[in-house]
């Protein structure tokens, strides 16, 4: 018995000789510590979304095995998880920091950011560190961030430069912070900026405090390198297949531009006009999330109900006369008429929209199609394929938009002239005014939360329901000449 027992143990394998990428495979699930904001994870209408997350699932995916996010509310909760082994690794668009970097090891490099210090628009600005120092205003960072570490590594070459640290706010509590006056100085990194612009139009850059830094995930420093060769192969061949680029677009590639003055009033609609159609695009939103319906409506009239166009286009979502008919719309001036006609004439968009074009990114032709014309955005496609580019991608088909306008462009194709860069800039509008409804939602509504990692994970079993689908693939797909 005693030699049956032996051999009986000696068949199971010993944990101390797996790899912890074995150590996962065996566990069935890859645990993943993150942030809870609205560029890393966060849950929306339809599940758990976020950059971050969408990786981290793909990630798993690539693993054969499920996907545990760990969300914290701030960094202090993170790396500490990681040093005692209850998250594999973190992705949550951490920089590298001498700190960071000597007690764990990062991924490879997905995007870059500067440190940036920001301040209140119609107070001082300091154009550089010197003028921040002299004039000693409240500066307040977060604690741990990549933000102190940068101002450490500062203040050894200028000893008077002074900073208060905070444990229980995250940047987007301290930009708010800065937007209402309470403290006059912050430093957060150049992504976070352009994210909360939208919600706090007030918010700007005074001066770079640090050259760009790269973003990548952090996985604990030790001989065992079968997770982190795996990290490699996985980043290398989603840069290769352009999805990282796809990813990044989805998330970020809206946030280049900012116009202050449209901001702030958009900020003011929020409460002035918002609460009183809310309802009507609830009901009529269905498969679109709600917010979507509204940025567009905002695009279009500003949510005034009674909206007119020299061209004719009339109401909450500027139907013309043809529109209106085909979707039983009786009276354009009418806001719950418009917005269901123009919520139905977007579904007809999406159906529209080719199968090859990823489920996430058919709203943004659906967009473009309803302001520009179906026609005019399969030109855009056509145009995109001849020039070698991916025709199923928002990233490259918007950056032919522009050239329908061009008559060495348009004379060869089929739908002829458009004004292909309004379309562009109608979806980015769209965009930027579908993530501010997101973060003012979410500010207003933003339960407290201690700094360490929800004990609640969620683990994701199946793939991310999508917002949209469409019922059918019908397209005019023809192809076109265009001069050499």
């Amino acid at each position: 018995m005693l030699f049956i027992l032996i051999g009986l143990t000696g068949c199971k394998p010993d944990p101390k000789s797996q790899t912890d990428l074995e150590k996962i495979q065996e566990r069935g699930v890859l645990r993943v510590g993150t942030l809870n904001n609205q560029l890393s994870y966060f849950i929306g209408p339809d599940g758990p979304t976020g950059l971050e997350y969408e990786l981290a699932k793909r990630f798993a995916d690539e693993l054969g095995v499920k996907l545990e996010i760990k969300p914290a509310y701030h960094l202090t909760g993170l790396l500490p998880a990681l040093k005692n082994n209850e998250v594999d690794l973190i992705a949550a668009g951490l920089s590298h920091t001498p700190e960071r970097l000597s007690e764990f090891s990062p991924g490879p490099a997905y995007y870059y950011v500067s440190q940036q210090v920001i301040y209140k628009k119609g107070s001082w600005r300091p154009r550089n560190l010197q003028q921040l120092i002299d004039k000693k205003g409240k500066l307040t960072v977060v604690e741990g961030s990549q933000s102190e570490h940068a101002l450490h590594a500062i203040a050894k070459d200028n000893p008077d430069l002074t900073w208060e640290v905070t444990k229980t706010s995250d940047s987007t509590d301290l930009l708010k912070s800065v937007s209402e006056g309470k403290i006059d100085f912050t430093i957060v990194d150049s992504v976070t900026l352009s994210v909360n612009q939208r919600l706090h139009p007030n918010l700007a850059l005074a001066f770079e405090l640090t050259e760009d830094q790269p973003i990548s995930w952090f996985i604990r420093k030790t001989d065992d390198d079968s997770l982190y060769a795996l990290m490699l192969e996985f980043f290398g061949e989603i840069n290769q297949s352009g999805e990282l680029a796809n990813l990044e677009e989805k998330y970020f590639g809206h946030i280049q531009s900012f116009d202050y003055v449209d901001t702030r009033a958009f900020i003011r609609s929020l409460d002035s006009k918002l609460p009183k159609y809310k309802k009507l695009f609830q009901k009529y939103s269905k498969e679109f999330d709600w917010r979507l319906i509204a940025a567009l409506s905002y695009q279009e009239s500003h949510w005034n109900p009674e909206a007119t166009s020299p061209t004719g286009v009339r109401g909450m979502m500027m139907l013309t006369q043809s529109t209106a008919k085909i979707m039983g719309v009786k009276n354009r001036l009418n806001p719950d008429e418009s917005i269901r006609g123009g919520v139905g004439y977007l579904r007809k968009m999406v159906k529209r929209i080719p199968d090859s074009v990823p489920e996430h990114e058919k709203i943004w032709f659906a967009l473009a199609s309803y302001n520009v014309g179906f026609g005019h955005v399969m030109d855009a496609r056509r145009i995109t394929r001849i020039q070698k580019g991916n025709p199923d991608s928002w990233t490259e088909v918007k950056e032919r938009l522009p050239k329908l306008r061009l008559p060495g462009f348009y004379k060869y194709t089929y739908y002829g002239f458009a004004r292909g860069d309004e379309a562009k800039n109608y979806v980015e509008n769209i965009r930027r005014y579908y993530q501010t409804i997101i973060g003012y939602e979410s500010q207003n509504q933003k339960p407290i939360k201690d700094d360490n990692l929800d004990t609640d994970f969620q683990v994701i079993e199946t793939n991310e329901t999508q917002a949209i689908s469409a019922a059918d693939s019908s397209n005019d797909e023809g192809d076109i000449s265009l001069p050499n």
